[in-house]
């Protein structure tokens, strides 16, 4: 076998990971965000929590982690 021929099917087979690990992580990001959503989503539609309020929670968590951590010593 040449060398280029060689060359081209190792460039194939790489291409074709790179390929593939791409799409794994387009259907792993795709999942993720479309959970997040129905979980705001029922967060909202059965207690009236909104988006705003989710994500101040979520700015809020460390500190409250960090306030229970302190307080449990």
């Amino acid at each position: 076998m040449s060398l280029n021929l060689i060359t081209l099917l190792a460039a194939l087979i790489v291409s074709w990971l790179v390929f593939t690990a791409l799409i794994n992580l387009l259907k792993t990001t795709l999942k993720t965000a479309v959970s997040i959503a129905a979980i705001v989503l029922v967060l909202q539609l059965a207690f009236g929590i909104g988006p705003q309020q989710l994500w101040q929670q979520l700015i809020e968590l460390p500190q409250t982690v960090l306030q229970q951590v302190i307080g449990k010593k």
